[in-house]
């Protein structure tokens, strides 16, 4: 085999882990959601985070802790701290699926917000695409139905929360560790959700306790599986394997909670991910004509 090919799909290979791994994380979340409260799983999801970084804190040294923006950490943290109790919650009163087609809707809000954070200029056919999208939002939020819970829209929030937190990565370069940037944020998340997470406290049972840990090993695992991805293969390369995801989450929905994907959901999708494909194609092209320039 070509060793390019190779390197190609071993990237793929990594890429689906991380995907596979997201998909657990919201599955443990809702499972977890049905007794304890999203601030409880929130805090614990970022202590047990926090914890499993520390043996690689140990092995490679305090200096990978050495930071020179505090406050951009402290502003992740709370992004972070917001957007995971906001998506916790969602989880808990709407289908896994609903919450990973809005998940595929960031790139459109990151697009969105830097005309704003960015001074980023879109050319009109990126605004339409934009505008599809966001109909296609509309389509699997399913607003008009019987059944429609409008405190599902907390997911939109999440969503927007987590483009911001891409824009702060995108405007604040920290040129510091990986682990660094993970543990700090991780920690910040776990101390603002301490006492929101102590108003509700209910304790966990051993089962709830290992899933928990789980989830917070895995949320540092996501990260760690997407960076060997893209060591073997270029992120825009791997995008469309993105949307692979939402069979893997109706998959284990299905299996654990008897889920099947609402025909809003899959409309909307069948709306949502063309018009995302065509966003992260259209700044990669844009970025090689600015490299080209140069």
């Amino acid at each position: 085999m070509d060793t390019r090919l190779r390197s190609y799909f071993i990237g793929v290979s990594w890429f689906v882990l991380s995907l596979v791994s997201s998909s657990i994380n919201d599955v443990i979340s809702k499972y977890t959601g049905m007794r304890l409260h999203s601030y409880e799983i929130t805090f614990f999801r970022f202590m047990f985070g926090t914890m499993t970084l520390l043996p690689f804190v140990m092995y490679y040294g305090v200096a990978t802790l050495k930071t020179s923006r505090p406050m951009v950490h402290f502003f992740r943290g709370l992004l972070l701290f917001l957007g995971m109790a906001g998506w916790t919650y969602g989880l808990t009163i709407a289908p896994v699926t609903t919450g990973t087609v809005i998940t595929f809707t960031i790139p459109i809000f990151v697009l969105v917000l830097g005309v704003f954070f960015l001074s980023e200029n879109i050319i009109w056919q990126r605004w339409v695409v934009t505008i599809v999208a966001f109909c296609g939002l509309i389509i699997t939020l399913n607003p008009s139905a019987s059944d429609f819970n409008p405190e599902v829209l907390v997911f939109v929030g999440a969503a927007v929360l987590f483009a911001i937190l891409d824009i702060m990565n995108k405007k604040f370069v920290i040129k510091e560790t990986m682990i660094s940037m993970l543990f700090y944020s991780a920690m910040v998340t776990a101390v603002l959700a301490c006492p929101f997470a102590l108003q509700h406290w209910v304790t966990p049972t051993l089962e709830e306790l290992i899933l928990l840990f789980v989830l917070g090993a895995s949320a540092n695992l996501i990260l760690f599986f997407l960076l060997k991805a893209f060591s073997h293969a270029d992120a825009t390369a791997l995008a469309p394997y993105r949307y692979f995801e939402l069979v893997v989450s109706a998959t284990i929905a299905y299996i654990v909670f008897h889920e099947i994907p609402k025909e809003a959901t899959i409309l909307g999708s069948l709306v949502v991910i063309p018009s995302t494909l065509f966003i992260i194609y259209s700044e990669k092209k844009e970025l090689e004509k600015k490299q080209t320039k140069k």
